[in-house]
C-alpha cells in the first residue's frame, strides 16, 4: 500500500478551502475488521441552491415518476449481486459517472460533467443525476476520481455534499486541481485523499487496486474493483503510450498481467472507437513541435487545452533547448502549471517561464506564448487576442498560431470563424489536419483491440461516448473473440448485474439519468420547460401584447401596445405592427360582447392562440406570445 507523503497533503491543505484527510486519522472503511460488513472556471460564488428539489430537470414529478422514486426508496440491495450503474457518460462525450453497488457497499468511478448543447441557451454545464443514491449515502465507501479532466471531476462540487461527503480518492494532481476549483463554491469542505498507481484500497467489501495510463494529463489512472463476483477493470479514459514524453507511459506491464487474473468485465474508454487505427504517441508529435518552433520567423502562440499538461511540458523542452521563452496565458492554464510545478509532475528550468510585461525585452523569434482558446471559446486568450480585446497581446505579421488540440464536436463553427480571423491579422495557422501538433488522449480501434486482447475479459463493456460510440467499440471486441451476448452496450441509468455465478445481464431496469442542469447559482432548477422556451426565443424571438381593460365595462382603455425582442425590427414593419394591434383589439372586444365581467385566464389564451396563428399566417414564424392584462 502507498499513500501520498504529509507534505503534500499539507500542501493541498494550503492551496484550498478543502480539508485532504489526514494519514493519521483512520478510514472507518479502508482497513475494515475481519468479518466487518462495511469496509470553461466557473463563475465566482457559484453555488448549490435548491440541490435537493432539483435533482432531476423536471419541477414536477408525474405519477410514474412518483411510484418509481417510491420504488427506488424502499428497494433492498440484491443478496449477491453486483449492480453496475452508469449515470453518466453511455450516451454522450462527458457527464462521466458510474456506480458500483454490492448489497450495502457503493463505490463511485468519476464524478464529471458535459458542456451544454448549442440549443441549451444560458446552461453552463451539466451534471449526472444522483437521485438513485438519495437515502443511500451511508453505503457510499468512496469516490474513486480517475484524472483531472472536468469531465470526469466537474461535478464533484455540486454532488459530494449531496452525498454525505464521501472520501475522495486520486492521485496528487487530481486532487489538487479539485481543490483549487472548490475554492469557487461556498460548500462544505471535501475529504480527499491522495493515492498512487500501486496504492490499494479496501472500500467495503470492494478491494480497488489501480494501473498508470496515458492521457494528456499527469496522474491519470485506471481501476481494477476486485468484487464478491469478480473482477472489474475500468480503463478511464485512457491510450497505449508506453514512451515518455510530457507525460507518465501507461503500465504495459500490469495492463498485460490482467489477463492473467480472469477478469470478470472490461469497462473501455469508447471516446474515440470511431477511428481506425493506432493513436498518435506523444513523442510522434514531438519532432514536428520542435521544427515549428526553430523555424517560425517570429512568434510562436500555441492554443491548447489548459489541462494538457504533458504538451505543455513538451513545449516547454522545445523552449529550453532553442533558448527561447515562454509566456503562460489564461487563468485556468496558470493555475495547473503551477499546480503541477508543485506536486512535481512538471519540471521547468529557472527563468525559462517570463510574464508577459517582460516579453519586450526580447526579440520576438525568441517568444513562445502558450494560452488556453483552442476551441473558439468567447472569453478565452486566443479569442481575446484575435478580436484585439486583449490588453497586453496582439496579432503581428509572422506571427506564427498553432492549434495544438483537436476539435471538440459542436465547436467547429467557433474554431473556423477563430482561424478565419487570425488569418485577417496576418498570422501564419498550423492545425492538427495540416500537420501532427497534436495527439490525441483517447484509444483508437486497433489500441481498443489490443487492449482487450491483453486484458481478457469474459464481458465486455465499451464505456464513455455516444450510442454509437459504444456500437461501434462493441464490433471491436467481436473481432477480439469477445461473444456478443458478452457485450453489454448501456443507456444512461441502466443497470448491469453479475451474480456469484460469473453470469451477466444487461437488465431492462433504468434509474434516473435525466440532465440535471447548472445555470449560474441554480443547479437543477432550469427544467425542460424553460430550456425549450430559451430555445422558441432563440429561433423566432418573443412579442409582448400588454392591453389595459376598464374594470367597470371591460372596453379597452387606450390602444395596446406590444414590444418585440428578436421578432421584427418594429420601425421596419408598421404595418404588421398595426395589423397585430387592431387584431388584439378585435379579440378583446369580441370578448366583452359576450362577457358582462373581465376573464382575464380566458383573453390571455385568447391571446396566445389566435394571435399565434396570425402571425404565422403572414411571417411563418412562430414568436413566443406573452399576453399582459391590467384591469384598472
Amino acid at each position: 500500500m502507498n499513500v501520498i507523503s504529509d507534505s503534500t497533503d499539507r500542501m493541498l491543505q494550503a492551496n484550498s478551502s478543502v480539508t485532504p484527510l489526514s494519514p493519521a486519522k483512520k478510514n472507518p472503511h479502508h482497513a475494515p475488521k475481519r468479518g466487518s460488513k462495511h469496509g470553461a472556471r466557473p463563475r465566482k460564488g457559484q453555488f448549490q441552491k435548491n440541490f435537493s428539489q432539483g435533482l432531476t430537470a423536471q419541477p414536477q414529478k408525474t405519477e410514474s415518476q412518483k411510484a418509481q422514486a417510491k420504488r427506488l426508496k424502499n428497494a433492498i440491495p440484491a443478496k449477491g449481486k453486483l449492480r453496475i450503474i452508469p449515470l453518466g457518460g453511455c450516451e454522450e462525450v462527458g457527464r462521466n459517472m458510474t456506480v458500483f453497488e454490492y448489497e450495502n457497499d457503493i463505490v463511485i468511478v468519476d464524478m464529471g460533467l458535459q458542456w451544454p448543447e448549442e440549443d441549451m441557451h444560458g446552461i453552463d454545464y451539466i451534471i449526472p443525476n444522483t437521485a438513485y443514491l438519495k437515502g443511500k449515502e451511508k453505503n457510499i465507501r468512496g469516490v474513486i476520481i480517475t484524472h483531472g479532466h472536468y469531465d470526469h471531476i466537474g461535478a464533484v462540487p455540486h454532488l459530494a455534499p449531496m452525498l454525505g461527503n464521501p472520501i475522495i480518492y486520486g492521485t496528487p494532481l487530481t486532487l489538487g486541481i479539485i481543490a483549487k476549483r472548490q475554492e469557487d463554491y461556498k460548500s462544505t469542505p471535501l475529504r480527499l485523499k491522495s493515492i498512487q498507481k500501486d496504492s490499494v484500497l479496501q472500500l467495503g467489501k470492494f478491494r480497488a487496486t489501480f494501473f498508470g495510463v496515458s492521457h494528456n494529463i499527469p496522474g491519470s489512472l485506471g481501476v481494477v474493483l476486485d468484487t464478491p463476483v469478480g473482477k472489474i477493470v475500468h480503463t478511464g479514459d485512457f491510450k497505449l503510450d508506453a514512451s515518455t514524453s510530457g507525460d507518465a507511459p501507461a503500465e504495459i506491464a500490469k495492463i498485460k498481467d490482467l489477463g492473467k487474473q480472469n477478469i470478470l468485465a472490461l469497462m473501455a474508454d469508447s471516446t474515440n472507437a470511431t477511428e481506425p487505427g493506432h493513436q498518435l504517441a506523444e513523442h510522434d508529435i514531438q519532432g514536428n513541435i520542435d521544427e515549428i518552433l526553430s523555424q517560425a520567423p517570429a512568434r510562436v502562440i500555441v492554443g491548447t487545452f489548459s489541462s494538457l499538461l504533458g504538451r505543455i511540458q513538451q513545449i516547454i523542452w522545445a523552449a529550453e533547448k532553442l533558448g527561447k521563452k515562454v509566456i503562460i496565458e489564461g487563468f485556468s492554464m496558470k493555475r495547473n502549471v503551477e499546480l503541477a510545478q508543485q506536486l512535481g509532475y512538471m519540471t521547468v528550468k529557472k527563468g525559462t517561464i517570463i510574464d508577459v510585461k517582460d516579453m519586450r525585452h526580447y526579440a520576438d523569434n525568441k517568444i513562445i506564448i502558450m494560452c488556453t482558446g483552442a476551441q473558439g471559446e468567447d472569453n478565452a486568450v486566443l479569442m481575446r487576442i484575435a478580436n484585439k480585446e486583449h490588453r497586453s497581446l496582439k496579432i503581428e505579421k509572422g506571427d506564427t498560431v498553432v492549434f495544438s488540440s483537436s476539435v471538440v464536436p459542436g465547436n467547429e463553427r467557433a474554431v473556423q470563424r477563430l482561424k478565419d480571423e487570425l488569418y485577417r491579422l496576418g498570422a501564419d495557422v498550423i492545425h492538427y489536419k495540416m500537420m501532427d501538433v497534436h495527439a490525441g488522449g483517447h484509444a483508437k480501434q486497433e489500441d481498443l483491440l489490443e487492449l482487450i486482447n491483453m486484458v481478457k475479459p469474459q464481458y465486455h463493456i465499451p464505456i464513455y461516448g455516444n450510442h454509437s460510440f459504444l456500437r461501434i467499440h462493441a464490433k471491436v471486441a467481436m473481432r477480439a473473440g469477445i461473444k456478443p451476448d458478452h457485450i453489454f452496450v448501456a443507456d444512461n441509468g441502466q443497470v448491469i448485474e453479475f451474480g456469484l455465478d460469473r453470469k451477466g445481464i444487461l437488465t431492462k431496469e433504468k434509474v434516473p439519468s435525466d440532465y440535471v442542469f447548472v445555470d449560474g447559482l441554480g443547479v437543477g432548477d432550469v427544467s425542460n420547460i424553460v430550456l425549450r422556451d430559451r430555445q422558441m426565443m432563440a429561433e423566432d424571438g418573443m412579442i409582448v401584447i400588454i392591453t389595459t381593460i376598464s374594470g367597470k365595462n371591460g372596453k379597452l382603455i387606450h390602444s395596446p401596445d406590444i414590444i418585440s425582442r428578436g421578432f421584427i425590427y418594429m420601425r421596419e414593419q408598421k404595418e404588421l405592427v398595426e395589423t397585430i394591434r387592431t387584431k388584439v383589439k378585435n379579440i378583446v372586444n369580441d370578448h366583452n360582447k359576450t362577457n358582462s365581467q373581465i376573464n382575464e385566464a380566458y383573453i390571455k389564451e385568447a391571446l396566445r392562440n389566435d394571435l399565434g396563428q396570425y402571425i404565422f399566417t403572414k411571417t411563418q414564424r412562430r414568436p413566443m406570445i406573452l399576453p399582459v392584462v391590467i384591469e384598472v
